[in-house]
């Protein structure tokens, strides 16, 4: 499958899972998306550990150093998997996978060349070094082990945006 193939399957099978998707071509463009889909007076986490990150951080003015604290993490994960539209986030770096799972909204920033076809792709791709801890997201958390009933957002973030670089 060609990239621009794999990052349309992506986006497709992530808004399927009721992820907001938002395809850019540059960092320019990244800015202004982060800037449509980040409240500016939220508390936000941002590592800054990427140059996509530290240039993503700077449009933050209520940027905090604790996940705990934020109501919105912004990051740049691992990779994705198109066949599934999911974001696959590692420990990679020191990283806590945790970081996109307790503020009610992620937005994960996915560089089009780290999109895997599958699970078993990706899988093949950190056999000789494998990270720690590998969290799978597919959209927003949603459960319905409570009575039978569907709730979002008790597992995980109720808001999902991807954005693909």
């Amino acid at each position: 499958m060609s990239g621009a193939d794999r990052g349309r399957l992506f986006l497709e099978n992530a808004a399927k899972a009721a992820a907001g998707t938002h395809a850019v071509s540059d960092t320019g463009d990244l800015l202004a998306a982060l800037g449509r889909v980040v409240a500016t007076d939220s508390p936000v986490y941002c590592p800054g550990v990427t140059p996509i990150e530290r240039a993503a951080a700077a449009l933050f003015p209520n940027r905090v150093s604790d996940y705990a604290a934020a109501t919105v993490t912004v990051e740049e994960v691992f990779g994705a998997i198109a066949e599934t539209g999911t974001l696959v986030c590692t420990s990679e770096g020191g990283r806590a996978v945790q970081a996109g799972l307790l503020p009610s909204h992620h937005v994960a920033i996915v560089r089009r060349d780290r999109i895997f076809d599958t699970l078993n792709d990706f899988f093949a791709s950190v056999a000789a070094a494998p990270p720690t801890n590998v969290t799978l997201v597919t959209g927003p958390s949603r459960t319905a082990d409570i009575e039978l009933t569907l709730a979002i957002g008790v597992h995980g973030p109720e808001r999902l945006d991807i954005i693909l670089l």
